[in-house]
């Protein structure tokens, strides 16, 4: 590790053991100011030396000159840290996927052809079979899939003070979606002790954020593990959209008024938000060939990356438009903005996916028309080769949905700010103290296929 490192580490160090070891009458008072601080120092934790070892990697020659281009440009993400430039903890990796050039050179290094592999191998094989299912008359959600799982947070010994109070979220599947039933709950407990069912809290129903809470008193001797174990169907939807039968808004509805509207945060109608939407739907009435447009810029000009932080981003659809690339909520949020202020209903959706061998956080929205209700909408997985448009208006049977909203209040409530104040799908965990941070606990989840199996 580098001396820089070592500094920028003893500082969040020294920070958090003043607030966990001190006596409580000694702690500094909660500032989320403070708390961003911490936050912007894990995200970004990269010096110059690190970003030009691993873009060496594939370009041997690359000059500090270069470096500091990319550096201007925003293609390499950068923060002032005290007194130095960081940068963002995926900067390099992210630099050979947003620059069209170089992302070619990276593949042609490491072998990635055109082929399908992950969750893209699989939605090639299950997508025909929904399609086929739909046209049938067999309805819209269908080929259902059905999984246990796993999901365990950790709390390593010695992150809090010993009798202090641990309380943990961890992600449960909704019980309001049409696509996700037979929820069946197992067990939950803490280490390897499940506990009585009058120690866990359900967030209540109507909760935009479903949740399994528990709560312990930390100890000197050993880590402490948070887990539960559930079942639950996840099945495919698809509504085959025709654009010329997608009939007008009734735009009195209390509904639609409330997905059509701004938002505190993340969803506000900037005059670049305005501009875009206005100039990409421009002699479009149609509400779902104006979505249609909105889904195929930002496929075209916002290529994946890895995100920072939630908590650390003031206007995501902004942020997304100035860096020009987002991860799946980024661009989600994005879409989403952009319908709102064109008069179509949008609203979040998330938690993980479940795709065998691709499991992973992700985050996707719904969108409604007039005459089809509420469809799922994947922007992240864009418009493929072996779907089309299929992501605008179906999704696959590889979901869990935990989430129907954003940045809302959970159930029961947190105390302290949470450590990704919009989405919720690693889980939770706070302390007598304050919120822990990613830094100070990790998350897996573990899924077992019951029936029926994949697609040959």
């Amino acid at each position: 590790m580098k001396r820089s490192e070592i500094i920028l580490w003893i500082m969040v160090a020294v920070a958090l053991a003043a607030n966990i070891w001190l006596p409580k009458h000694l702690r500094p008072r909660y500032s989320w100011e403070r708390d961003l601080s911490q936050r912007y120092a894990v995200d970004f934790d990269k010096t110059a030396a690190d970003v030009k070892d691993y873009i060496s990697r594939y370009i041997p020659d690359v000059t500090d000159e270069q470096i500091q281009a990319w550096t201007e440009s925003g293609e390499l993400e950068s923060k002032e840290i005290g007194r130095r430039t960081m940068y963002f903890r995926n900067a390099g990796p992210n630099l050979f996927r947003i620059v069209p050039e170089l992302k070619a050179l990276k593949d042609s290094i490491d072998g990635n052809g055109d082929g399908l592999d992950g969750h893209r191998a699989i939605d090639a094989k299950v997508i025909p079979l929904i399609r086929e299912d739909v046209l049938s008359g067999k309805g819209s959600i269908t080929l259902p899939k059905r999984m246990r799982v796993r999901f365990s947070v950790t709390v390593p010994v010695n992150t809090v003070k010993a009798g202090s109070t641990l309380r943990c979220w961890l992600p449960y599947p909704r019980q309001d979606v049409a696509r996700q039933t037979d929820i069946k709950f197992i067990e939950a407990g803490i280490d390897s002790t499940a506990l009585p069912e009058d120690k866990i809290i359900f967030s209540d129903p109507s909760c935009a954020h479903s949740s399994l809470y528990m709560e312990t008193k930390a100890n000197r001797y050993h880590d402490i593990t948070f887990y539960e174990v559930f079942e639950y169907t996840s099945s495919g939807e698809w509504h085959p959209i025709d654009s010329e039968t997608v009939k007008s808004y009734n735009k009195e509805n209390p509904e639609y008024q409330e997905y059509t509207s701004e938002r505190e945060q993340h969803v506000i109608f900037t005059d670049r938000i305005k501009a875009l939407a206005d100039s990409l739907s421009e002699g479009i009435e149609n509400p779902f060939l104006q979505a249609k447009a909105f889904y195929t810029w930002i496929d075209a000009n916002i290529p994946w990356a890895s995100a920072r932080e939630y908590s650390t981003i003031e206007n995501i659809p902004e942020y997304v438009l100035t860096v020009r690339h987002g991860d799946c909520g980024q661009k989600t949020l994005l879409l989403m903005t952009m319908c709102r202020y064109k008069g179509i209903p949008a609203r979040w959706q998330s938690g993980l996916m479940m795709h065998p061998g691709d499991k992973n956080l992700h985050d996707w929205c719904e969108l409604y028309f007039e005459g089809y209700g509420w469809v799922p909408v994947d922007q992240s997985f864009g418009i493929t080769p072996y779907g089309g448009y299929y992501y605008l208006g179906g999704i696959d049977p590889y979901r869990l949905v935990v989430n129907n909203d954003f940045g809302r209040a959970f159930s029961p409530e947190k105390k302290y700010p949470r450590s990704d104040t919009v989405d919720f799908q690693r889980g939770e965990v706070e302390w007598d103290g304050g919120n822990l941070y990613y830094n100070q606990w990790s998350y897996r989840f573990e899924v077992e296929y019951l029936s029926p199996s994949l697609p040959k």
